[in-house]
């Protein structure tokens, strides 16, 4: 089974925000594939189902950004998944433009703290990522900047770099890392 995580805040306070790129990801894939992310369980809420013949827990962690470790782990424990090989967490990225989105099979967290509490509590790196751009701070407060929400602007880019986060997740499913990467790690400019 293949544990799909987004990363975000819980509470509509944080809907929207540039930190909940994640969660928004999760909710277009739970809506695409019929799978309600509507249960409690471990510190999160999730929704089981099949996506391309591969069982997925779709998961949403609910301990705020920081501790999403928490979760993810206790997850990969109890149902004994593999992070280095079944697990794909979707977070947002302040160094890519938005409507830009990076994959990577492993690496470090890149200043994320949700990233770095997973990778913390999991003792590993090794776990594919898809990371979505939602632009650079551009005045020093970065909090301010990743709880913001999108101008009208952005948020089409946004939409559009999560339709093809759901396109590199796909593939991962089926075991295509090198061709999601090289197919959404092209950056491109919008006009």
């Amino acid at each position: 089974m293949f544990l799909i995580v987004g990363l975000g805040n819980p509470g509509e306070k944080y809907a929207g925000t540039r930190h909940n790129v994640g969660f928004e990801t999760i909710d277009a894939m739970a809506n695409d594939y019929s799978i309600p992310v509507t249960h409690k369980e471990h510190k999160g809420l999730v929704g089981k189902g099949v996506i391309d013949g591969q069982k997925v827990m779709l998961v949403k962690p609910q301990t705020f950004m920081n501790l999403s470790g928490e979760c993810v782990f206790e997850l990969t424990e109890y149902y004994g998944v593999d992070p280095t090989s079944e697990l794909i967490v979707v977070s947002d990225d302040v160094s890519l433009s938005t409507g830009n989105i990076r994959i990577r099979k492993k690496g470090s967290a890149g200043g994320h703290n949700g990233l770095k509490n997973i990778i913390g509590l999991l003792d590993t790196d090794q776990f594919a990522r898809v990371r979505v751009g939602v632009g650079s701070c551009q005045d020093g407060d970065m909090i301010s900047h990743v709880l913001g929400r999108y101008s009208k602007e952005d948020r089409e880019r946004v939409d559009y770099a999560i339709d093809k986060a759901k396109g590199a997740i796909k593939l991962l499913l089926a075991g295509e890392m090198e061709e999601a990467m090289n197919k959404y790690n092209l950056k491109e400019t919008f006009e």
